[in-house]
């Protein structure tokens, strides 16, 4: 097997994220490449993709927080959150002021109840909702709970009835930003949807260890280096890291819910978390 690691790729807008998975089997002649944490065709920024034995690393790397850039345009409302939706016009919001944005802004900071856009990719009876969406189907997700650490307003540019707010967003795992703009649209009466979005971090992987998406493959992290970059390591002894490639359960507590664990020579074998006074494998990786 050709070798194993991790991609940042800076998404280009206009193309999927499978889209990107899809050339990276091109240019590294492998099929086993994926991603973690889709972006949507308009979104572009962070998109980390893992090659070969990585992509087991790539469920663990998706669960850490993302701060994003975007663009919320007041003044209309769309069938899918954002611009690539059939967008319908509410109401002007061209003259709201600072004040009033910033009291309906409030409410969605911290832990909050958010109802995912129907068009996310969370399964409804094993189908994704957005697939559902487009046959028709009415989709009705239910709200779940997660936490948003910044929400700053950069910038309001008003114009012909509508409030564009360039905003900065720092927040936890399954958050949508779409759903942001929905909902304080709804809360300030006007209609709000996304018409720009670039996440430009997961986790400590953001935009400086970006590559753009051209005709040469880009280079792989190795899964040492990711592991460090994501969770708590420990390294391990000739004798541990045997029972490591076996799948054992090792005596000592690793530090993290999530820890990797290294063998001698710094290979990344595998991610393990505490169970009972020792520890247990979460994904081997060798």
């Amino acid at each position: 097997m050709s070798a194993s690691g991790i991609i940042v790729v800076d998404k280009p807008a206009g193309v999927t994220s499978h889209q990107v998975v899809g050339r990276l089997r091109r240019l590294l002649g492998t099929r086993k490449v994926g991603h973690a944490g889709t972006l949507d065709p308009m979104a572009t920024g962070v998109l980390i993709l893992g090659v070969n034995r990585a992509t087991r690393l790539l469920g663990h790397l998706a669960l850490h927080d993302k701060r994003y850039l975007a663009t919320i345009r007041l003044g209309a409302s769309s069938n899918t959150d954002d611009a690539d939706g059939e967008v319908t016009l509410v109401a002007d919001a061209s003259g709201l002021d600072g004040e009033t944005i910033e009291a309906a802004v409030e409410p969605l900071r911290g832990r909050i109840r958010q109802v995912p856009s129907s068009v996310s990719a969370i399964k409804v009876k094993g189908q994704r909702a957005y697939d559902l969406v487009r046959r028709g189907v009415d989709v009705e997700l239910k709200a779940r709970e997660v936490e948003v650490t910044r929400f700053d307003i950069l910038s309001a540019r008003p114009g012909d009835g509508m409030l564009d707010l360039d905003i900065d967003v720092e927040c936890s795992s399954g958050t949508y930003i779409r759903a942001l703009a929905r909902d304080l649209g709804i809360a300030l009466g006007v209609g709000g949807h996304l018409t720009a979005l670039r996440r430009t971090r997961i986790g400590r992987y953001d935009l400086s260890m970006a590559a753009a998406l051209g005709d040469e493959a880009p280079k792989l992290m190795s899964m040492a280096e990711a592991a460090r970059l994501s969770f708590p390591c420990v390294e391990l002894d000739a004798a541990e890291a045997s029972d490591v490639r076996f799948g054992r359960r090792l005596a000592r507590l690793v530090p993290g819910d999530v820890t990797g664990v290294l063998a001698p020579d710094g290979e990344l074998l595998a991610l393990y978390r505490p169970a009972g006074e020792g520890s247990r494998p979460a994904a081997v990786l060798v």
